[in-house]
């Protein structure tokens, strides 16, 4: 049996964390680097295996959300 609280839909602790974790990287300095890095892959021998992935996720994606056209 799982110790995780069930906290219905969606999980607000697990949601904060990944939250606070993408802003520390944010405001890290080190996301041109990483971005350098991504475009490097994608252009490298790695980039045929990473579209195919993405085609994947696109696949299985619903859309996107109509409120970002707000």
């Amino acid at each position: 049996m799982s110790t995780q609280k069930n906290e219905g839909e969606g999980n607000r602790a697990v949601a904060k964390q990944y939250n606070d974790a993408q802003k520390t990287f944010a405001e890290s300095g080190k996301v041109d680097a990483a971005a350098e890095d991504a475009a490097k892959a994608v252009d490298g021998p790695e980039g045929s295996e990473l579209r195919k992935a993405e085609d994947v996720g696109k696949r299985h994606a619903h859309g996107e959300d109509p409120q970002l056209k707000k």
